[in-house]
């Protein structure tokens, strides 16, 4: 099985997402966590460590990490994490992943490709996390 990791970068209230190409296979044209596929041998964190990287050219904290959410997508599993701490400004690095990147607050946080991901995000931005 196929495991995905993403995170959700959140700072004053707002997340960070990407928009997902429409050429993309999956959930193309879509409002999405960054992340991706954890490589044989690494551990969750380490593969979220890795991509956030990869995509948006930032350096997580993981000590800080927390688990939002999983979702059993069949084929796939999926982790969701908040990410409270990072360095560097998050920037688009992965161009043919994504033609897009914006903060978005609660009341503006639009559908993503998983609506329990979109929940827990949510309801983590309530609490203040």
């Amino acid at each position: 099985m196929v495991e995905v990791v993403v995170g959700a970068l959140v700072r004053d209230g707002r997340v960070l997402l990407v928009h997902r190409r429409p050429d993309k296979h999956a959930f193309p044209d879509t409002w999405d966590l960054p992340g991706g596929v954890v490589e044989a041998g690494e551990s969750e964190l380490d593969a979220l460590v890795r991509e956030l990287d990869e995509e948006l050219g930032v350096s997580i904290d993981a000590s800080t990490v927390s688990a939002l959410c999983g979702v059993d997508l069949g084929t796939a599993s999926l982790s969701a994490w908040l990410v409270p701490d990072w360095v560097g400004e998050p920037h688009n690095v992965a161009p043919e992943e994504h033609d897009d990147l914006a903060w978005f607050g609660l009341e503006d946080l639009p559908p993503l490709a998983h609506g329990r991901v979109r929940a827990a995000v949510a309801e983590a931005m309530r609490e203040g996390r």
